[in-house]
């Protein structure tokens, strides 16, 4: 859809704006009615027309909305969509290893075009798949960083149309024993990297009026863990950021979604001791540890069309760790 504001002035009108014949200028507002796609100039519409909250005739400018309607001369856009089949321009910070490989290689095996941000000197998986997924070394605690992976994503496939953020770290020690640093460091990379990655995402998602942001939290913000209060607050302060991005803006068709995974299979977990192990297991229902497809299948589902009226929730995968939380 596209909206034209009308007034009286002898020009076409286009959904990228309006043109003056000859010299294509946006911006000039015309009166006339739209018929099969052609703008007639000067026809007032009948008297059933409805403007807003108006009727023609009008004294002043108004505003219609319109189908996409273009001027001969200008051929339709075709536009892929998150709704779509075709390839999407997807991101995902900290994509090199563990939950975030999992996410782009389920993105690349539905043919996406993915941009995985990884730290510098990362160990690059090889991935494959009918999509295809660009490295680009980036910090989320880097304002400029983020901007630049993706400017490398819409170079490489056009506007991010899903962003995931993925990328976090632990600093875990006891209260009493936690510096400032610690704290602030964690928080400013899982919290304040996820809000640059969904601030940066927006921009374009709110002009194309699509587009899924998918934050990886933790089961760790809905139960909390001892040693862990500064992860545990920046995985729960995503909570917040979600579901008030997603009132802001919603309207503009855009989702935001936050996923908290449990005890998930990574290098980190396959180091655990026997009674370590035994331990977490036995407070998980399920009675087992997650593999990185399963949460990598719901952020890919949340993405995808079936998610397209899901937004401001959290979706654990936890085994049922969790529940009431």
């Amino acid at each position: 859809m596209s909206s034209v504001r009308l007034s009286r002035a002898p020009v076409i009108a286009t959904t990228a704006g309006c043109l003056v014949p000859g010299s294509l200028t946006p911006g000039i507002f015309v009166s006339g009615i739209f018929v099969s796609g052609i703008f007639l100039l000067g026809i007032d519409p009948p008297p059933w027309f409805t403007v807003g909250a108006g009727r023609w005739p009008f004294d002043a400018a108004v505003t219609v909305t319109v189908n996409a309607v273009t001027s001969p001369s200008t051929p339709a856009r075709a536009e892929t969509t998150v709704d779509s089949v075709t390839s999407r321009s997807i991101l995902v910070t900290g994509g090199n290893r563990g939950i975030g490989l999992a996410v782009v290689e389920a993105f690349t095996a539905s043919g996406d075009t993915v941009t995985a941000t990884h730290r510098p000197g990362a160990v690059l998986p090889e991935v494959r798949g009918p999509g295809t997924v660009q490295w680009v070394p980036a910090d989320v605690t880097d304002t400029a960083a983020v901007d630049a992976a993706f400017a490398a994503a819409e170079g490489a496939a056009g506007p991010v149309e899903v962003a995931v953020a993925n990328a976090g770290m632990t600093r875990d020690t006891l209260t009493l024993r936690m510096s400032d640093e610690d704290w602030a460091t964690v928080l400013d990379t899982n919290l304040t990297g996820a809000f640059r990655v969904a601030r940066r995402a927006t921009r374009s998602m709110i002009r194309a009026r699509r587009g899924r942001i998918v934050l990886i939290s933790s089961v760790v913000g809905l139960l909390g863990s001892a040693g862990q209060v500064n992860y545990g607050a920046s995985k729960a302060g995503m909570v917040g950021l979600a579901r008030s991005l997603a009132r802001e803006i919603g309207p503009r068709g855009v989702t935001v979604n936050v996923v908290a995974p449990g005890f998930v299979r990574t290098a980190m977990t396959d180091e655990l001791g026997e009674d370590r192990r035994r331990q977490i297991l036995g407070a998980v229902p399920l009675g087992r540890l997650a593999e990185p497809g399963e949460v990598a299948g719901v952020v890919h589902w949340l993405a995808g069309p079936a998610g397209g009226y899901v937004t401001g929730a959290l979706v654990p995968v936890d085994g049922g760790l969790g529940m009431g939380h």
